[in-house]
């Protein structure tokens, strides 16, 4: 487990990019985190790390977008509205984790059971100030990621 303190969006991209690095050929990230916490943000410096120039939003009303261009494709999820396994099935997901992509995916609590066994989990929350987010990221199976 490693913990950062970004102050700043580009903080928050330093440590995406040291993520990035845990995955070279695809896998998941498991986002957790309040609204508002930074999860985007932080898919946005991952996209960038990989390659990828194009725009980066939150897909709460799509659940997924696609980043195509980079290294290594990302498929960025929003779990917050899901609640069954056929609201699951009907996003995809299953068959994305099949892609060897990087799959981004924010309110992953609500999937807990259908992660692989192996995934980086990225919590985010709010620091001291206003604009200071405390990143912890786990690797599971085990793994480190220093």
């Amino acid at each position: 487990m490693s913990s950062y303190i970004s102050h700043s969006p580009a903080d928050t991209a330093k440590v995406a990019a040291r993520v990035a690095e845990l995955l070279p050929n695809g896998g998941v990230i498991a986002f957790t985190g309040d609204l508002g916490a930074g999860k985007t943000t932080f898919v946005k410096g991952l996209a960038a790390s990989v390659g990828f120039s194009g725009e980066v939003s939150s897909p709460t009303f799509a659940i997924v977008h696609e980043y195509i261009g980079g290294r290594v494709p990302i498929y960025h999820f929003d779990m917050y509205r899901i609640g069954s396994w056929d609201d699951l099935y009907s996003t995809g997901y299953f068959d994305y984790l099949d892609s060897g992509a990087v799959l981004a995916v924010e309110w992953s609590e609500n999937i807990a059971s259908a992660l692989p066994p192996n995934y980086i989990s990225v919590d985010i929350s709010r620091g001291e100030s206003e604009c200071d987010r405390v990143i912890t990221v786990t690797q599971s199976g085990g793994g480190s990621n220093d």
